[in-house]
């Protein structure tokens, strides 16, 4: 019996459908990475660029948070090492400073696929003799014309200093009032059950339930490299999972996947 018009019709319809929803979740799927490069050193204690761009290549990810980014000091060798990891992993290289370092500066980097709609750098509260700490952040466009908002950070490492807790703090009031949903990455020196990740928690959601451990790469003991995400009923989380190359980098990255809920 040959099919009739309306079955065909119908198949027809269905196709269309399913193939229309694949394109719209791969529109406003996004993979976040966070990484902390060690101002490019590796754990050899060479300089080898590529090795750290291969963790990233490899990954695929859409948008990067770098911590621990040198900018034309000179013990990265007068290099600019969110241009150079761009150029390498042909994504789109962003540098905001945190303090003056060697010669150059040193602070947050992002690398991106997509469009960057406006981007800000802002100063986090500091003690005297602490190093001065940086939140930078992007709004970027999706492939579905979404814009969501980026922030990649690095918090203060030293435990007896209360410049983590007023450090989240600065996050929160920042960030937590964006129009756009949001995602936040980074290295922040605190353990799940800390009090400025529980800080966070007020507005903020972890991408990885497992809480897996990222610190040091070659046997990590501690977790302290995040993706947080809000509001939280705006994102879906397919996958996260921990990456660690014990030579790139004395941290392990971080990889989230998301899907924004329409």
């Amino acid at each position: 019996m040959k099919p009739t018009k309306l079955v065909l019709l119908l198949t027809a319809l269905f196709a269309f459908n399913a193939l229309y929803a694949q394109d719209t979740d791969e529109a406003t799927t996004v993979r976040i990475l966070t990484f902390n490069i060690l101002h490019g050193a590796t754990t050899n204690g060479d300089f080898d660029l590529d090795k750290i761009a291969a963790v990233i290549h490899e990954t695929d990810p859409d948008l990067v948070a770098l911590q621990e980014v040198d900018f034309k000091t000179n013990r990265a060798r007068n290099y600019d090492l969110a241009t150079e990891l761009g150029w390498r992993t042909k994504m789109a290289p962003l540098f905001g400073i945190a303090m003056p370092f060697d010669g150059g500066g040193y602070g947050e980097g992002i690398l991106t696929k997509m469009p960057i709609l406006s981007s800000r750098n802002v100063a986090l509260p500091h003690s005297p003799n602490n190093e001065p700490r940086a939140a930078l952040q992007v709004l970027v466009q999706l492939e579905s014309g979404d814009t969501i908002s980026f922030i990649g950070t690095h918090l203060e490492h030293k435990e007896s200093s209360p410049d983590r807790i007023d450090q989240v703090n600065t996050i929160n009031q920042t960030f937590a009032s964006c129009q756009y949903p949001s995602i936040l990455a980074g290295d922040l020196n605190a353990t799940p059950n800390s009090e400025p990740i529980t800080i966070l928690k007020k507005y903020w959601t972890a991408s990885d339930e497992n809480e897996t451990l990222t610190f040091p790469s070659d046997d990590p003991e501690i977790k302290i490299d995040y993706i947080f995400f809000r509001p939280a009923e705006k994102w879906q989380v397919i996958e996260t999972k921990v990456i660690c190359d014990e030579i790139a980098s004395d941290h392990c990255a971080v990889l989230s996947i998301f899907r924004l809920v329409k």
